[in-house]
């Protein structure tokens, strides 16, 4: 079974840093799992990203960047014919414009999809006439892709909902946001050193993009801080002069430090004592799960319908309405910064394993790759997937 996994780019991302983990696992299980990157740039290529064989076009101008999906669109076809995939690895929702092209492209030919569903369907957020554009979007989904991911428990329903999908179409596979070594290294960091009299010190990790509303938390810290109480921001993104500007006007310059990319942010958790989450949407936010593995109080909004059974239903943290400025600000003010009960929040932090998750995927991949036999089959034929052979066909270029 041949797995192609397709993204934009090595530029940080939740999604696309998890695909680059289960490429990684599943050719250490011995899947041949090919990578397509639409562009090269990225500072994900130089860790979750190092080493890895990828195949990615020949040739790519500095305009890619601006019209990635339909460069990916473009070039992605004439890879699935030369490797002809048993399957595409659609990473998330991000990327499902991309899956459906290549379904109406190849027809009955194209290799089955499976889709992860990486974000928040319902869009409470947006407006009325946007959420019904979005949801007539999600049914053509659920017509054209052939199998769905959801990564917690109430993702099923969700999907049921919004897509249409049957219930033979949904898997739900905890997401892969933590590896055993990663749990065992938090696990063992002693933590930061607290005292009555230094503030408490939050922390927030993401792309610096609208859906992670940053803009809200920092006018929350503003009103919600007291003491010496401060605030790290990790990581990059477009949003970054603009919040910086709106931190200064605040006055909070001095307590709001934006420390860009970090390679692996799980890592420092443990310097910090509670974790701020304050997006307008998300599906399952990996540093949620890495504070939890970290033990750090949270504090989020209530993104999407899994926030409450991943927070054990206020036992692990505090959710607030999405948006609402007076209830975050509230929140960070009667924030306890002692560490999370640790039987509770590593038995939670430890159903989103890679190696649990890496394995999962394959067996759904394999339910797909057995419909496929068994429907040649019947059919009394043997046909490709994706089209025929070309002997000698190029790619483009094969970097590690």
């Amino acid at each position: 079974m041949k797995v192609l996994t397709f993204l934009h780019s090595f530029e940080p991302g939740g999604v696309e840093r998890i695909a680059l983990r289960l490429v990684r696992q599943w050719r250490a299980l011995g899947t041949d799992a090919p990578l397509f990157i639409g562009r090269v740039q990225g500072d994900m290529r130089h860790d979750v990203g190092a080493g890895l064989d990828y195949v990615t076009p020949a040739r790519s101008g500095p305009w890619v960047a601006r019209w990635e999906t339909l460069w990916m669109i473009w070039m992605l076809p004439r890879t699935i014919r030369t490797l002809r995939p048993d399957i595409l690895f659609c990473a998330g929702n991000t990327y499902a414009v991309v899956a459906v092209a290549m379904k109406l492209r190849f027809g009955r030919r194209c290799p089955f999809v499976l889709a992860k569903i990486s974000n928040d369907l319902d869009r409470l957020d947006a407006s009325w006439c946007q959420r019904a554009l979005y949801r007539f979007w999600l049914k053509l989904l659920g017509r054209f892709l052939d199998h769905f991911v959801g990564m917690e428990a109430p993702m099923a329903e969700e999907i049921r909902e919004r897509l249409g999908a049957r219930v033979g179409r949904i898997t739900i596979i905890p997401d892969p946001a933590l590896s055993r070594s990663l749990i065992d290294m938090l696990i063992a960091h002693p933590g930061r050193e607290r005292s009555a009299s230094t503030g408490r010190h939050f922390v927030a990790v993401g792309r610096l993009a609208p859906q992670k509303n940053i803009a809200l938390m920092l006018r929350a810290f503003d009103r919600g801080a007291i003491g010496d109480d401060r605030l790290t921001v990790i990581g990059d993104g477009p949003e970054r002069p603009k919040l910086e500007i709106l931190a200064r006007r605040l006055g909070l310059g001095d307590r709001v430090t934006f420390r860009g990319y970090v390679p692996d942010p799980a890592a420092i958790l443990p310097d910090f004592d509670i974790l701020l989450l304050s997006s307008n949407y998300e599906g399952v936010p990996a540093v949620l799960l890495e504070a939890l593995a970290a033990r750090l109080p949270i504090i989020a909004t209530n993104c999407s319908r899994s926030m409450a059974t991943l927070l054990q239903h206020g036992l692990l943290g505090e959710l607030v309405p999405v948006g609402d400025e007076r209830a975050l600000a509230g929140a960070i003010r009667r924030a306890n910064p002692a560490p999370q009960d640790r039987g509770l929040s590593l038995a939670q932090a430890e159903r989103f394993t890679l190696e649990h998750a890496a394995e999962a995927y394959l067996a759904a991949m394999a339910g797909l790759h057995r419909r496929e036999k068994d429907a040649q089959e019947l059919a009394g034929r043997t046909e490709v997937p994706a089209g025929p052979r070309r002997q000698g066909a190029q790619v483009g270029d094969t970097a590690s």
